[in-house]
Parts: C-alpha cells; structure tokens; sequence
C-alpha cells in the first residue's frame, strides 16, 4: 500500500530540511511539501527525524567460532538490528582452505534463507590464494555480486593469512573492482605473548587485553596500508580500536592512500577495566582488538569528528556468558571472542555523538549508514532518503531516554556489555523498502522478508 509519512524532519548525511515523504512499490516516490494523500495511508512522525535506515558493514551472525557458535542467527540478529534503527547489514562468509570459495557463499545463503527481517549482502573471507581462487573471485563479483573480501592479520593458525596472500588480494581487487578489508592486528607476535602469558599463569580475562598490545594492532594498520599504496589498491580497516591505529589511518589518508578506517561503539564508551570485573565478568568483555585504555576514547572521537574514521560498525559476535563465554574459564585465550552490538550501535552513537555535542547529526548519518552505502556498493539504493532510493527509513525520537538492559534488549544473548548506560534519541518505527519492520517499537516484521544485496563494484569516485 502506498504510505505518506508526514511531520518529519529529514536527515541524510547532507541536509536537514522539514518535508513529506510519499512511498510505492518500495521506494521513495516523492518529498516535499504537503504532498497528496492520494489514498495513501499517512504516518504522522511530528517531532522525530526521519533518518535513513541504518547500514551496519560488520556483522557475524550464525558464526562458528572457538568450538562455539554465535547465538543470533540471521532471524534474531536482523529483529535486534530493526529496533536499533539498522535495515541492512553486510555479514561475513567464512571460507575453508582448500575448497571452492563457492561453498562458503552457499553455506551463508542456507543459513540467512527464509530468516532476515531486513536486507542482507556478504562479504567473502580470503584465507588463500591460488590459481583456483584467482579464477573464481571474478565469478563471485559478477554472480554473487560480492564486492568486498576481508584478509585476517590475526586468530593465527585459525583465519590469519600471510602478508603475501593480503597482497595478491589487494591487486587482485584494483583489477577487478572490490574493496579489501582487514582484521589489522599483529597475529604472530599476539601468538607468543599469549602463550607467555598462560606459561606464567596469567590466564584471567584481562590478559586478552593485555597479550593484543595496540602496538600490534598499530604495527598490522600501518602494514596493510602500505601493501595497499603498493598494490596501488583500497582498503577498509575493520574494528580500530585505538588511538595508534587511527593515526596509521589518517597519515596514510593524507599520503593519499585509498584507506578507509571503521570504528566500533564498544571502543568510544568502553574500556579495559571491563575486563577486571571479578567473578570472571571480564569475560564478557573479550573480543578483537580488546579494549582499550580510556584516553583513547576521545582520540577515537576526535578521528570520527574529522572524517579520519569514516564508518560505524557493530562487529555483532554474540555468544552467551552462561555455557560459551565459560569456556574460557582458567584460559582467557579459550573464550569465545566477540560481543552483542547490533540493537545499541546506532543509539550510542547518537546519544554519545551528537546528543553531547562530539559529532553533528548530518555526520552521524553519515557514519551509521551513507558511508557504508558508498564504500560497498550499495548507495543511492541504500543510505539516504532521496526519490529512487529504497523506503529504509527510521522514525526516529531525538528525546525518547532509555536504559541499556539484557531485560529489554532483543539479542539472543543473556547479558548487554552496555548494561546500565543510559541514552537519549530512540528509533519509534522502521521501514525496510516502504514496509513496518518495527511499528511504535514493536516488531510487525516477517523472516524471509529481507532481500540478498547484489552489490556494485567499488568506485573511488563514488566512495
């Protein structure tokens, strides 16, 4: 049915401006003024923005991991992604060595078939390259529509790839169109310090932090953006998590490198004390890169503020504490890595970024959703409110206040690292291509709902 959302003010990453917003078939048919009601069923949104649907470029659902897997799959992630403001993630295939990059693809499509609320695309993990890959990866990109491909520096013996791996995948991506992302961390020097760590008995949550040095994630960033400037190709650094990272970022940025840096919320309003909680709390803590120590919370904001980070993401990777994050009990290096962030992402940063003044409004959609559409493919489909683009839009309250809580929350997870925290600005209602994923904070949403993104190929000029 052809719906008239009226009384917003609308955000993109450009301009604030008050208009109606007229929607068929899916996408935006009309803004302006006092538009026709025409039989349209009309959604009054007097004191909300109107923002575009979240882009969330870093998720891991129904991920194996540790021995473990991830307890959102692609039906609970994409409902708690809804509630946050979020209508497309981009999650992570996981390959095998030794067998066709084609058998993670399917893999992924079988788990997400019939579950998503809201629209989907992968990227593709690069764990080798051979003559076989090498012949595949064009078929990926024009079949699959997979434009973007990540190489881990880090998790050795498990994802991490060699250096020369990284490099061929870079230029096999300025060959053919697709942007590398990378797990920038020192991965054999992170090796030693952890088995020096559990050789000296330290085995508690803190020594992940501590064995994962942001030297290590500094030396990885600065590394992978000079193979990057060789290969004369293009690079997002996944999860940065410190200020020595962010520098690596910017002073490759402004040797004009085609680098492109993600951040994290858990790294602008957590810290490494998190994980000294007593009673093994910390382990709910323990992902990759650890958090930090808290002057770097501002060195990150800063980075956001001046555009040398250039994107949010979650880096969902939820596991429960009862039963999975236990397993690391008496060997922090056995915990399951990873926490629950889809729902939160895009309320902290509004509440923390603009709501205190850090970063404006037209950035933060501009960080929680246009951004990601540029660099994977995706934009003017997805990331801003324009006629022709998608109805992903989020009614969303600047004022509504709320409690961070495991007790509301919509994760399939049994704790919330951001348990008690209190924010402002809440997504009311939500709409993935013209139709209620989220009605008046309830979910009216139907699994199988969400559509498989092909997405272009990655262009400089428009990223």
């Amino acid at each position: 049915m052809k719906k008239l959302i009226t009384n917003g003010t609308i955000v993109t990453a450009a301009d604030t401006y008050q208009a109606d917003v007229s929607i068929e078939n899916g996408v935006i048919t009309a803004i302006g003024r006092q538009l026709p009601v025409d039989g349209a069923e009309v959604i009054d949104a007097k004191g909300c923005y109107l923002l575009p649907g979240g882009i969330d470029p870093h998720t891991h659902l129904d991920m194996p991991f540790g021995g473990t897997v991830t307890d959102d799959d692609f039906q609970t992630g994409t409902i708690a992604a809804a509630f946050g403001g979020t209508t497309t993630i981009i999650d992570f295939c996981l390959t095998n060595k030794g067998e066709p990059l084609q058998n993670a693809i399917q893999t992924w499509h079988a788990k997400s078939e019939g579950k998503a609320v809201i629209d989907y695309g992968f990227h593709l993990m690069i764990g080798e390259i051979n003559n076989s890959v090498l012949e595949e990866l064009p078929e990926v990109i024009e079949n699959e529509g997979i434009t973007s491909f990540k190489v881990f520096m880090a998790y050795k013996n498990v994802f991490q790839a060699e250096d020369a791996v990284l490099f061929r995948t870079l230029k096999t991506a300025k060959e053919q169109g697709a942007l590398v992302m990378v797990h920038a961390e020192n991965g054999d020097v992170i090796d030693l310090l952890v088995q020096e760590a559990l050789q000296n008995g330290n085995t508690d949550p803190i020594y992940h932090a501590l064995t994962r040095p942001p030297e290590a994630e500094a030396e990885a960033t600065g590394r992978a953006a000079l193979l990057t400037a060789l290969a004369d190709s293009q690079l997002y650094v996944v999860h940065v998590s410190c200020a020595d990272a962010a520098a690596k970022i910017a002073e490759a940025r402004q040797k004009g490198y085609r680098v492109w840096g993600e951040t994290c919320p858990q790294y602008l309003v957590l810290d490494q004390t998190y994980l000294e909680k007593p009673e093994f709390e910390g382990a709910k803590y323990v992902w990759s890169p650890p958090l930090r120590e808290k002057w770097n919370q501002q060195e990150l904001w800063n980075a956001l503020k001046s555009g040398q980070l250039q994107t949010l993401g979650s880096d969902h990777c939820a596991f429960n504490f009862v039963g999975k994050k236990e397993l690391g009990r008496g060997d922090f290096s056995k915990i399951p890595n990873g926490g629950p962030i889809i729902e939160d992402r895009l309320p902290i940063l509004f509440s923390e970024g603009v709501k205190k003044g850090r970063i404006t409004l037209n950035q933060f959609v501009e960080i929680v959703s246009t951004r990601s559409a540029k660099l994977f493919g995706l934009f003017p489909q997805k990331g801003t409110i324009a006629i022709g683009s998608d109805a992903d839009i989020v009614i969303f309250d600047p004022n509504q206040q709320r409690t961070i809580s495991a007790k509301t929350h919509h994760m399939n997870v049994d704790y919330n690292p951001f348990e008690g925290m209190n924010i402002t600005g809440a997504p009311i209602s939500v709409l993935s291509r013209g139709e209620f994923v989220i009605r008046e904070q309830q979910f009216v949403g139907t699994p199988g709902n969400g559509h498989y993104l092909k997405r272009k190929r990655y262009n400089h000029e428009n990223a």
